[in-house]
């Protein structure tokens, strides 16, 4: 082992443990706990061996630290992705937002007068919202909603529980800061989840929640799957989301074709007002879309959603993509699946502007694909986004990425002259 300068240390270790401060230098009313953080080192003269290193935090300085240090957690996953699988991690992630382990002030916590929107009648704090696929089963919506989202998606979620495709089938491409992912829809099926959705029910909460709908994959009859999630979630959330994209359950994106879209969208439709009836409540209907369609199939979609029969409120563009584009850096290319990430930007932005320009920008859409900073979202809403949804950032970032996004999207706009986010949207057709 080379010799290590005196005031240096090599981390062998750590551990952590907290305390209740019974004898402070100040007033009673000022007691609260404290965290210990021990740091085992190597090779210092100025510990003895064995003793570690001990920093105390209160929970609020500690917290403050999270909050504030964008560079710390983009450092903290850099490691921990050495070590973590790409499932395990999302894992993590996932029971890391269930129990409020993220940024609780801070720029997440920030709003923007800019960034205030009004979509489908309804106001928005911001147009940042989390893209399905991260909560696949609803179990952290409560958190999610305080985390600085202006709106969130759980989900996709199939009638029945079906454990996806066999393992491994996550793979992260670091240089890229990418996904690919080939999960196939696991879910723990309608019953549990829409507990959780019922649960989470409040008219007077400000961040709309979104619920992505999948099929299972041995249906063969699709609208069958469907009519179930409406039935099970309509009348608790904001809306629903029919996901015909993914490219990891067999025959899916089939549903896209003219007439399997028709027939499906018009079945949902259709339950959807049987729910309003037995209900009295309506969740708006989104339709989410491959990057990956010819252009006579974002024409029909176009057709198909601009006429009113069929209901759709709004387009979610775009689903993960199964094309590789020539500039990746990480061997996990060759890897079967959906790509998501950093790569997919441009493609998913280009189809924005495309289903823009084909609906004359009556259908709102929700953008998403790639965003992991303000001008990613940006361009997005100037190719024809009301609002932008993101997931795979914060693989690389962490949770702190919702308040960077909305703070250097305040400032695009403001450096472009817009006093909205509403103004800027489709404005690169408007030219």
């Amino acid at each position: 082992m080379n010799q290590i300068p005196k005031d240096y240390y090599v981390i062998r270790d750590f551990s952590w443990t907290s305390k209740f401060v019974t004898s402070p230098d100040c007033s009673p009313a000022s007691l609260q706990p404290l965290i210990q953080v021990h740091l085992y080192c190597e090779g210092s003269n100025q510990t003895p061996s064995g003793e570690p290193l001990i920093f105390e935090f209160t929970p609020t300085e500690l917290q403050t630290f999270i909050d504030q240090s964008e560079k710390f957690h983009k450092q903290a996953l850099a490691v921990a992705r050495d070590y973590i699988d790409g499932e395990t991690g999302h894992r993590y992630a996932v029971l890391m937002a269930k129990y409020g382990i993220m940024p609780l002030w801070g720029d997440n916590k920030k709003e923007y007068d800019t960034l205030k929107t009004t979509v489908f009648g309804r106001e928005f704090k911001n147009p940042v919202g989390l893209a399905a696929g991260f909560d696949k089963d609803g179990e952290a919506i409560p958190a999610l909603r305080k985390s600085g989202f202006g709106f969130i998606e759980i989900g996709s979620v199939t009638p029945r529980p079906q454990p996806g495709n066999p393992k491994p089938r996550v793979f992260r491409l670091d240089k890229d800061e990418a996904v690919i992912n080939r999960y196939g829809f696991n879910s723990q099926g309608v019953g549990p989840v829409s507990i959780r959705v019922k649960d989470s029910l409040d008219s007077s909460n400000p961040v709309p929640l979104g619920v992505n709908l999948g099929k299972n994959k041995d249906t063969v009859d699709a609208e069958g799957d469907y009519e179930i999630g409406v039935h099970q979630f309509g009348q608790f959330c904001d809306y629903l989301v029919v996901n015909v994209s993914s490219p990891n359950t067999p025959g899916l994106r089939n549903l896209q074709g003219k007439d399997n879209l028709e027939k499906l969208l018009s079945t949902t439709k259709k339950t959807i007002e049987l729910e309003k009836q037995l209900s009295g409540k309506q969740p708006l209907l989104m339709l989410k879309i491959s990057p990956d369609l010819d252009f006579r199939s974002k024409l029909n979609i176009a057709r198909i959603v601009t006429n009113k029969k069929y209901g759709v409120d709004g387009l979610i563009i775009s689903n993960t993509t199964v094309s590789r584009p020539f500039f990746f850096l990480t061997g996990n290319r060759g890897e079967v699946g959906g790509l998501s990430g950093r790569p997919l930007k441009q493609l998913s932005t280009q189809v924005i502007g495309e289903m823009y320009d084909l609906t004359d920008g009556k259908i709102p859409i929700i953008g998403v694909g790639g965003i992991s900073s303000g001008e990613d979202a940006y361009e997005k809403i100037r190719a024809g986004a009301s609002l932008v949804q993101l997931y795979t950032a914060i693989v690389y970032q962490g949770f702190p990425v919702i308040g960077r996004v909305k703070r250097e999207l305040d400032m695009c706009l403001r450096r472009d002259g817009f006093k909205n986010v509403s103004e800027a949207v489709g404005f690169d057709h408007k030219k």
